[in-house]
């Protein structure tokens, strides 16, 4: 296994420019593609995610051009009535947000499918977005364990117009049916079961669909009402912003060994994640603010507070919050984040996991985490990645105090394939 060894630094300088976000690259090359006629994209993020999506849109029928690498700008060329290659088989990889937007858009696209990804993605639950489907009229069966991945999607047709489907395990079930039920042009129903978690994502979803003409409306996040007449209207070009949930870490970055300036989000960011930044200013640092861009300085007094936060919101950004945690004068707890079970690896134990090795103190609950600060760290400790990027690039922080190892270093190729290069580039070593 390839392993990358940190140096100890001691501080950041200049600027971290941040690559396009995930959570909006995927869901505008699915709109586009659900769209008549040419949509360009620039900024899209280069990544593993956004490949498998790529792929897959091809493998379905899609029209897609490469324009310019150095501006990742693509055009997509979509039909508006669907994907015109009825049948397919298409791999995934561990990009959640394309397996579960392309399990409801090929779903209701009336051919036959298989959709897989690696073994992590096959224990990633969704059977609440399956049960949504077929409650609709459509065909999925199960080709593995009941409520896994993989899928076999086959011909269905809308026949019921209201579905419940659960709001407390992954707002990804909820964007899936919001992005790809429109093109139904019939009045459905959306029924919340629970609390909604995560709703700045579902935002995002609400954004982009408005960006393409569509408008949904909700009853305070509990009803969501997909209207008969929608017609998705390409807005020719799209530019997407950075990816909030990466910029977190140099965000975090600049609060203990700044000041450091994050290009690419700012002021005018769409993405829930940016409020990230409100966890760093109860922390104490000093946040300067501009349309596209933040600069983050430590606290005036050196000191970094221990918070206890409902972390609902920003669920990616979150985890680097529990490396930030070590530096603070008091413990911080992170409550609320039991959604990270269900990602790329169970979050939440992999963390508890891997600060333990560290010598921090930490306390795993079912749905939070309790972290004490701690001086010294013990040194030159492996660190397991879970192939997980956001296990390895919120552990890089903690080169600030001791110089350690990250085992599977590629597995940042998921969302931020040059984050070491760009960590090392604007750190100074011990």
């Amino acid at each position: 296994m390839e392993k990358l060894l940190l140096p100890k630094i001691t501080k950041a300088a200049g600027i971290a420019t941040i690559p396009g976000s995930k959570s909006i690259s995927n869901r505008i090359l699915l709109l586009a593609a659900m769209t008549e006629g040419d949509t360009v994209i620039h900024n899209l993020l280069k990544s593993d995610d956004t490949e498998r999506m790529l792929e897959a849109l091809t493998l379905l029928g899609i029209e897609v051009t490469l324009l310019n690498e150095d501006t990742r700008s693509f055009r997509v060329t979509g039909t508006g009535h669907g994907f015109p290659n009825k049948k397919a088989g298409l791999f995934l990889g561990n990009a959640g947000t394309a397996f579960r937007s392309l399990t409801a858009a090929v779903a209701i696209n009336g051919g036959e499918y298989t959709l897989s990804g690696i073994p992590r993605m096959h224990e990633r639950p969704i059977k609440d977005l399956v049960d949504a489907l077929t409650a609709l009229g459509f065909q999925i069966e199960y080709l593995g364990n009941e409520g896994y991945p993989p899928l076999r999607i086959g011909q269905g047709n809308l026949t019921s117009h209201q579905v419940s489907i659960k709001g407390d395990v992954s707002s990804q079930y909820l964007t899936a049916l919001l992005m790809t039920l429109p093109l139904l042009k019939a009045k459905i129903e959306i029924v919340i079961d629970g609390e909604l978690i995560s709703k700045p994502y579902i935002e995002i979803t609400l954004i982009l669909l408005r960006a393409f003409g569509v408008e949904i409306q909700h009853d305070d996040y509990q009803h969501f009402f997909i209207p008969d007449n929608a017609e998705f209207k390409t807005p020719g070009e799209f530019y997407v912003e950075g990816d909030a949930s990466s910029a977190s870490y140099y965000l975090g970055l600049g609060m203990l060994a700044g000041p450091l300036t994050i290009k690419g989000v700012g002021t005018s960011s769409i993405q829930g994640d940016i409020r990230f930044i409100d966890a760093l200013e109860l922390m104490g640092a000093i946040v300067e603010w501009r349309e596209n861009e933040v600069i983050v300085s430590p606290p005036k007094d050196g000191v970094i507070q221990g918070i206890d936060l409902d972390c609902n919101h920003i669920p990616d950004a979150a985890m680097t919050l529990a490396t930030l945690a070590v530096f603070a004068n008091q413990k911080t707890t992170l409550r609320n984040i039991g959604s990270w079970r269900v990602k790329e690896t169970d979050r939440l134990h992999a963390m508890a996991t891997e600060l333990t090795k560290l010598g921090v103190m930490v306390e795993e609950s079912a749905e939070s985490l309790v972290i004490y600060p701690q001086e010294t760290l013990i040194s030159n400790v492996e660190i397991e990645t879970y192939d997980d990027h956001r296990m390895a690039m919120a552990f890089s922080l903690l080169a600030l105090k001791e110089p350690l190892i990250i085992l599977d270093p590629k597995c940042v190729d998921k969302t931020f394939p040059t984050y070491f290069e760009l960590f090392q580039k604007i750190t100074a070593s011990a």
